[in-house]
């Protein structure tokens, strides 16, 4: 059974990280894929959207897939159903991304079991901004 890093390895992961690609992103400043990625954007990180229907989001240019992304990334954050994150990880494992990220309420054994088959680590059913501030903190603005 799937279980998640622990919280040093998680705090290691967003140390390093620089890039991340949002698999779902959202333009809709309601919808949580756009509030995250726009607090991970606020503390530093260059977010790259992945959404096929938009062309930009958060002043970045959207790529339809993970594969057209022209340039390397650190963690892969999936704002998708748990049903669609096979699909999402049979993608993500051809970069070289080493960590794939499934939001909150996002879990699926499956992609579990795929990632790690490809040497990545994944993360699923924590939300990117709250570990974040919880083992690397908010700087005051």
């Amino acid at each position: 059974m799937f279980t998640n890093p622990g919280d040093d390895q998680l705090r290691e992961i967003l140390q390093r990280a620089r890039t991340i690609a949002v698999v779902g992103l959202s333009d809709n400043p309601e919808r949580s894929s756009h509030s995250v990625s726009a607090q991970m954007q606020k503390r530093g990180y260059r977010i790259i959207p992945v959404n096929p229907a938009l062309a930009e989001v958060l002043g970045e240019r959207a790529y339809p897939s993970l594969l057209d992304i022209p340039e390397p990334v650190d963690i892969v954050n999936v704002f998708r159903r748990s049903d669609a994150l096979p699909d999402v990880v049979r993608e993500a494992v051809q970069l070289s991304a080493p960590v794939i990220w499934a939001q909150e309420g996002v879990y699926n054994e499956e992609a579990a079991d795929i990632a790690a088959k490809h040497g990545k680590i994944m993360i699923m059913d924590r939300c990117i901004a709250v570990a974040h501030s919880l083992l690397i903190g908010v700087k005051p603005a």
